[in-house]
């Protein structure tokens, strides 16, 4: 984007709306959080960047905006490129059925296959909590207030996890006793902010903008966070006893049969991954046949 002329407002609401919501964080915040959180995450997280973008803009004046032909190439099976097919030859080439069947083909594949991983990541990394966490430390650490929340920032902002991992690890953190607003906090500053991310923002858009982005972010969600914690107070709904209520309105064959259908559909990319990882560790042998210690994955042979 930022190559394609767009200004380091437009490009820093980028960086920072897209880790933190998405189709899929919304769908996952719904089923394992509740409600008031799924509209609570989007909303903060435009609230962030709308913030970040704007300051950056202020601060840091756009230059001219450079204009660039909008691409008209066929997105179903790039049948048609942009240059000799029009736009109006270009949308008849494919049936109502065949665009939908293109659509549901790159969900369960392509997108489905970048979130399997941290997807199941978040589901382990939220039974070890529930499971060797005290629930007084959480609760007397993180159970609501300005400090919970500057401790959550502390331990947010160089984590390195995705929108999809991080949810069923905050709905583990509020079933321990932390706050909606702190676990809101987690969401937001978690998939926004760690150390690559940011030496890949210095990179691309100077330190100053760097700056702007992380206070734009700390400053947004501590405030957010505030909000959401005094209206579950004020509509005294305990967010312990609502996480994950959801899934009662669904049937309980329905719910067994999409469970079924999630696993099927994440073996092939688990499967992947675990290849990969057993192929990079073989790599890094360098081919050779003789181990002089461990870790190598070579044979003792």
């Amino acid at each position: 984007m930022k190559k394609q002329g767009a200004n380091n407002g437009a490009t820093t609401a980028f960086l920072i709306s897209t880790p933190e919501s998405g189709v899929d964080s919304i769908a996952i915040t719904y089923a394992l959080l509740d409600p008031i959180m799924t509209v609570a995450r989007p909303l903060a997280a435009f609230a962030t960047a709308l913030v970040a973008g704007f300051g950056e803009n202020i601060f840091n004046r756009p230059k001219n905006r450079i204009e660039f032909p909008a691409a008209t190439a066929c997105q179903i099976d790039n049948c048609c490129d942009d240059i000799d097919c029009p736009t109006e030859v270009n949308i008849a080439h494919h049936t109502f059925f065949e665009k939908v069947k293109s659509g549901l083909r790159f969900a369960v594949t392509e997108i489905w296959a970048d979130l399997a991983v941290w997807f199941f990541i978040g589901i382990v990394l939220a039974g070890l909590i529930m499971v060797m966490v005290p629930d007084d430390i959480i609760a007397t650490f993180l159970g609501g207030g300005i400090n919970s929340m500057l401790l959550m920032l502390v331990i947010g902002v160089p984590l390195y996890i995705c929108a999809t991992a991080s949810t069923p690890i905050a709905a583990a953190l509020i079933l321990k006793g932390v706050s909606p607003g702190t676990a809101l906090i987690f969401l937001l500053v978690g998939p926004a902010t760690n150390i690559t991310s940011l030496a890949v923002v210095v990179g691309l858009l100077g330190k100053r903008a760097t700056a702007l982005y992380l206070v734009s972010i700390v400053v947004v969600s501590v405030l957010c966070g505030l909000a959401l914690d005094a209206f579950y107070s004020g509509m005294d709904i305990s967010a312990r006893a609502v996480v994950g209520q959801t899934a009662e309105v669904i049937p309980n064959w329905l719910q067994i049969a999409s469970t079924l259908i999630l696993v099927s559909i994440s073996l092939k990319p688990l499967w992947n991954a675990a290849s990969n990882k057993m192929r990079t560790q073989f790599e890094n042998c360098n081919g050779s046949d003789i181990c002089s210690g461990t870790g190598c994955g070579c044979s003792s042979d």
